[in-house]
């Protein structure tokens, strides 16, 4: 019999504590990149044509961004945000939110219409998340156009030439 210290074991259920990770360290496969952004496309195409009936989407401009597949293609996630909102504004949350929970509502829908436009053994369950790199992106930019920080990318070193010997 197999002895294995109690350190190495999970302490709720005896379970090895490396079976337990969470996250998948490894890149994505082929299969997973093309099947993604082959719903990516139909998700867009489903979406743009104004097929979806929910009041909350009607008229709206949604970006899908990226599509990530799970390794066992059963689920994917789906990376979204809505044209036309700036960020970081509270009512772009709220209009966000309203999309998510809006395309959430609309997954079985959308899930039928990919079913029918990609050829797939199973159609993986969606999970619809907002696309915040837009707004970190944002963020970053507004940073390097700081003054200080300009100032030091651009090697602007006024104090260094009126006294050279820096006394």
């Amino acid at each position: 019999m197999l002895r294995r210290s109690p350190a190495s074991l999970n302490s709720l259920s005896g379970v090895p504590s490396v079976a337990m990770k969470k996250r998948n360290d490894r890149a994505p496969s082929q299969r997973q990149l093309r099947i993604g952004e082959e719903i990516r496309h139909t998700l867009a195409a489903i979406i743009g044509r104004g097929e979806l009936r929910d009041p909350d989407l009607q008229g709206r401009a949604i970006t899908i961004t990226e599509v990530r597949v799970s390794p066992d293609m059963r689920n994917a996630t789906v990376y979204c945000v809505p044209l036309g909102v700036t960020f970081g504004a509270d009512s772009a949350d709220g209009e966000t939110a309203n999309m998510i929970a809006a395309l959430t509502r609309a997954q079985p829908f959308l899930r039928h219409e990919v079913a029918k436009r990609v050829h797939l053994r199973t159609v993986p369950a969606f999970i619809f998340i907002a696309d915040t790199s837009f707004d970190e992106a944002g963020h970053i930019d507004a940073l390097l156009h700081l003054p200080e920080v300009s100032r030091d990318l651009h090697g602007d070193d006024d104090d260094d030439e009126a006294n050279p010997d820096g006394a």
